[in-house]
């Protein structure tokens, strides 16, 4: 009785996941996110074969701790640029997803553009989607056991190749082919490419939705960024109800029906298996393929498009479209600011870097000849592919000798030089306990290359 009444809780608590299959769709949503896929993946598996200046284009050499963007070459030292930038992005997420939903999920997400790749792989060998779950329901045919095998190989050949195209944006792509062929690739190599590889298999071929439902965060709390003037993909329920199957051509008032003809295409072709037409669904990705479908569907029977389409809530309930609302303004005018700001200082950047690090053990001290000492050590970062020869001198401390060993100091190109450096004064010269000093350092063969960072000099009180 008690496992009886057992089986009955766990039947009503857990249903089993039950494969689904999108039907193919064409139409302006279905182009648009093609030419996505083509367009993202053609950077993802191109760029890091590209070459400039006799070096990889894109290449993030973790070991090396440089990331070569083109002609930039940035370091760790440049972390606040990486910083803007993420701010940048996450302010982009929240700028579409108030315009416009889930235009991330639908057409640039890594989950969508992978699946849509493994999606176009299994219809080429295993047919339409009826011919998938015919295959899929029947029995072990040879017919099944070849198709079926050959999808999974070429899934396993493409998220291998993912993978180490993956790993080719960190260790050069030339090399990593080199090291591949020759079964010399180090462990790490070896790792990530596998790692990365099976991810995309999984995640791609096996996964799909259940990632995007289950597992993103995304879904989760995308509706605390919406409001009833968000674009959303929305069924158009007074005009499509009642539904209801009829002949091309016919009148449906006459029959009491409404524009919807309940042929359930918009529930084939959604990737996640959703029906649109029970309202808005956080497993809903964006990705316009119900309404490409449906607006087909409306052509054939010669109705007005629309039944399913890109509205708002506001919309729907009869009120007028507000897209340019203050929330949208001040994501935007956000979005432009800090963009410009991050180009702009992208284009002022100095591949110099100068640290000024006093002495902690002391805070000054008086030398025979009764003059006041700060000792500093100076930390040079040549950030330039080129070694430079820099001049050193001090300002801004009226009467101040600079004391080193060397006034003029190579430092080859992305090395880092401590430096010793004593300044002295007179303590008459004094104004003050704690007054600034100025560091130059300036690049004797590009003048243009110079970098200024104050220091303290502290001296007795008077």
């Amino acid at each position: 009785m008690d496992k009886q009444a057992n089986s009955g809780v766990d039947n009503e608590l857990y249903a089993k996941h039950e494969k689904v299959y999108p039907r193919q769709v064409h139409g302006l949503f279905a182009s648009l996110r093609v030419a996505g896929v083509l367009g993202l993946l053609g950077l993802y598996y191109l760029l890091p074969w590209f070459n400039w200046d006799d070096r990889q284009a894109v290449l993030f050499d973790l070991p090396a701790r440089k990331f070569y963007i083109f002609d930039l070459v940035f370091w760790p030292q440049d972390f606040f640029y990486l910083a803007l930038l993420l701010i940048i992005a996450a302010l982009a997420l929240f700028f579409f997803t108030a315009l416009a939903g889930r235009l991330w999920c639908g057409y640039a997400c890594p989950q969508t553009v992978w699946t849509e790749v493994f999606l176009w792989i299994e219809r080429k060998v295993e047919g339409n989607r009826n011919k998938q779950m015919k295959l899929a329901s029947g029995t072990w045919t040879a017919e099944r056991v070849i198709k079926t095998g050959g999808k999974h190989v070429l899934w396993l050949l493409f998220s291998l190749f993912t993978g180490y195209t993956f790993v080719g944006w960190f260790t050069p792509i030339d090399e990593l082919s080199r090291l591949l062929l020759d079964f010399e690739a180090g462990p790490w190599e070896t790792f990530w490419v596998l790692f990365y590889g099976f991810a995309t298999y999984f995640n791609a071929g096996w996964m799909r939705e259940q990632v995007c439902i289950y597992m993103c965060p995304y879904a989760r709390f995308q509706s605390a960024m919406f409001d009833k003037d968000t674009l959303i993909i929305s069924y158009d329920e007074k005009r499509g109800e009642p539904r209801g199957s009829r002949k091309k051509g016919s009148d449906p008032a006459q029959q009491g029906l409404g524009a919807c003809v309940d042929c359930s295409l918009c529930v084939q072709v959604c990737p996640t298996g959703i029906d649109i037409r029970e309202g808005l669904q956080y497993q809903c990705i964006g990705c316009a393929a119900c309404v490409d479908v449906c607006n087909e569907v409306m052509d054939k029977m010669g109705y007005e498009r629309g039944l399913v389409s890109y509205t708002t809530e506001n919309a729907i309930e009869g009120k007028p479209l507000n897209v340019f609302r203050t929330r949208i303004l001040v994501y935007a005018a956000l979005l432009v600011l800090i963009t410009s700001g991050l180009l702009y200082a992208i284009s002022q950047r100095i591949p110099l870097e100068l640290d000024i690090i006093r002495d902690r053990n002391s805070l000054y001290r008086t030398t025979d000849e009764g003059l006041v000492e700060n000792i500093y050590t100076l930390k040079l970062v040549n950030m330039d592919e080129q070694p430079h020869t820099y001049r050193l001198w001090i300002s801004g401390l009226s009467g101040a000798t600079l004391l080193t060993r060397q006034h003029e100091v190579a430092v080859d190109a992305g090395a880092v030089l401590e430096l010793p450096v004593r300044v002295r004064i007179d303590p008459y010269e004094l104004k003050k306990v704690s007054q600034e000093i100025l560091f130059h350092l300036q690049a004797l063969d590009q003048s243009d290359l110079a970098i200024t960072q104050s220091g303290r000099f502290v001296g007795p009180s008077h």
